[in-house]
Parts: structure tokens; C-alpha cells; sequence
């Protein structure tokens, strides 16, 4: 007679967070450019930080910089107090959202960091809530090169008492938070920021192709530029790599830009806002992805201008 098969034991259940518990443990679902560098930053700030990105490659770099690696966003959410999402696109939020939920982890803080609708942003918090997870709608001023060396911003916006026990979290990837308060502010302020990127980005190439035309070096017109009244973030950060095709190395591929362009031009049409300069850069960004840019850094529009004078 044969032995039964054991019945397969069920996984355990995550059990709930404490509440107002010193947090240690950070999941970070999605480590590209930006989640890598926030990731390293958390680790050298004494954080347990788990990751998880589809991409093979991604999850590579992060185990080399010492991260420990999941499977999952449900994985991730297992054992981490706080996650934290750096995602491409609305899909992959809500395809994270319904995994983190069928975790159940009760008192889970989820931070939502993408620049993506409000609209999707306010369905996956909805998920989240129906399992007591709270999630917050955090965006990001800065890039990826920027998030290396901590410079970030941090538009927090959601549940006041969350995003005070989150600063410890904040503080150990960007220099300040600002708390705007209710869910989508953070949004909002974050499509404002872009737009200026968008204007400002452009006006550094036509200043510093200006520049190079006259047979002024765009290092030395960033150095000099940068300390008067023409100076910008945009210039000190996108105008180094405008020289010698430095626009390989990527911190804001243009491919990607193409969705926070496309978001900020609903938000200007939905609130009937006239945008001019916006509007006039749209087709120098649409032209670098059909020259070939959609796997650089914006600051490829300077080669978009060289050209369209050449």
C-alpha cells in the first residue's frame, strides 16, 4: 500500500507592520537608472534593501552593488515596511499594485515615485487600500545622474502621519522633501517641474550651439553661464553632456520623456492653459526620436538644433 503524498504546506502570511515602527527594511520594485541610484543611496544609509526589476540586466547591476534581489512585487512585499516604485508606465503600476495587495501586508507603505497619470496613481492606491496598504503619491524633481550624488527632490503628497514616519526614507536618497498634502498634489507639482525642464533643456541647447558656433567650448559656457543671471539646473546638469555626443550616457532617456511630455500637454489642455514654449519644444523632442535618440539622454535636442542648421 502507498504512503499518501504530503499535502503542499500553504506559504506563511506576511504578518502586518508595526505601526509607527523605526523602518529597516526597503523593497525597491524597479531598479533602472533612477531606482539603482536610490537604492545605493537607502544601503549606504543603513537600510535592508530588496529589489525587483523585470529586466534581467537591472537586477545584475543592483546584486552587484550589494542589493539583495526578489522575485516579485509580491516577493518584495513580504518582508519589507516600505516600497518603493520607480515604474515605466501605468501597467506595470497596476500589475504591482495587485500582486503587493494579494500579499496582504496590513500597514505596508507604498511610494509611488513614477511620473504617470493621477488618475492611474489614485486606482492602484484604491487597490492598495482595500488591504490596509497606504500608498503615497511621492514624484521626483531630479535625474538619474543627479539621484547618484542625492540630489533629488521629493513632492510627498497623501496621509500626513505617513510621509512624516517616511523621512528617515527620504532622507537617505534625496537632499529635501516637501509635503503638499493631498494625494496627486505631488503630481501636479511634478508636471509643473517638467515643463520648465522641457523649455529650459532646449533654451541650454540653442544658448550653448550659439556658443559653439562663435567657437566657444560648451564646457566653458556652462562654467561661465552657470554663475550669472542665464544659469539654470537644466544647463549645470544637461549641458556637459551636450558636448562631444556626450548625450550616450543617459539619465532621462528621450523615449521615456516622450510620456511625461505627452502628460504634460494633457494637463495644459485640461486646465486651458495657453503653453507656447512648451509648445514649441514638442517637435524638436519628437524629432530626436526620429533621428535616432530614443535610447539617449534629452540632451540629444542639442543634436536635433546642430542639425536643423547645418
Amino acid at each position: 500500500m502507498s504512503t499518501p503524498a504530503p499535502k503542499p504546506r500553504a506559504a506563511p502570511k506576511a504578518q502586518p507592520v508595526k505601526q509607527n515602527a523605526p523602518i529597516e527594511r526597503v523593497g525597491m520594485l524597479g531598479v533602472g537608472i533612477m531606482g539603482l541610484a536610490m537604492a545605493v543611496n537607502l544601503m549606504k544609509a543603513g537600510f535592508q534593501v530588496t529589489g525587483y526589476d523585470p529586466d534581467p540586466k537591472a537586477m545584475k547591476r543592483f546584486k552587484a552593488a550589494g542589493g539583495t534581489a526578489r522575485k516579485s512585487a509580491g516577493d518584495l512585499a513580504g518582508d519589507a515596511q516600505v516600497i518603493i516604485c520607480s515604474l515605466p508606465g501605468p501597467e506595470a503600476l497596476h500589475g504591482a499594485a495587485q500582486q503587493i495587495a494579494a500579499v496582504g501586508q496590513r500597514g505596508l507603505l507604498v511610494v509611488e515615485t513614477s511620473t504617470l497619470d493621477i488618475a492611474d496613481k489614485t486606482a492602484a492606491r484604491d487597490t492598495l487600500k482595500a488591504q490596509g496598504i497606504v500608498m503615497l503619491d511621492c514624484p521626483l524633481s531630479g535625474t538619474g545622474a543627479q539621484a547618484v550624488h542625492k540630489d533629488l527632490t521629493v513632492y510627498a503628497s497623501g496621509p500626513k502621519a505617513a510621509i512624516k514616519q517616511l523621512a528617515p526614507v527620504f532622507e537617505g536618497f534625496s537632499k529635501s522633501t516637501f509635503d503638499l498634502g493631498a494625494f496627486g498634489k505631488g503630481m501636479k507639482m511634478k508636471l509643473m517641474a517638467n515643463l520648465l525642464v522641457a523649455i529650459h533643456n532646449v533654451s541650454t541647447a540653442e544658448a550653448l550651439l550659439l556658443g559653439q558656433r562663435w567657437g566657444i567650448a560648451p564646457k566653458d559656457a556652462v562654467k561661465v553661464l552657470s554663475d550669472g543671471a542665464g544659469g539654470s539646473r537644466m544647463l549645470q546638469v544637461r549641458g556637459p553632456l551636450m558636448e562631444g555626443e556626450g548625450w550616450h550616457t543617459a539619465t532621462m532617456k528621450v523615449g521615456i520623456w516622450q510620456k511625461d511630455m505627452k502628460l504634460i500637454a494633457a494637463a495644459l489642455a485640461d486646465a486651458q492653459v495657453p503653453a507656447p514654449l512648451f509648445a514649441a519644444t514638442v517637435p524638436v523632442y519628437n524629432a530626436a526620436m526620429a533621428l535616432g535618440h530614443a535610447e539617449h539622454d534629452t540632451a540629444a535636442v542639442f543634436d536635433v538644433l546642430s542639425r536643423m542648421s547645418s
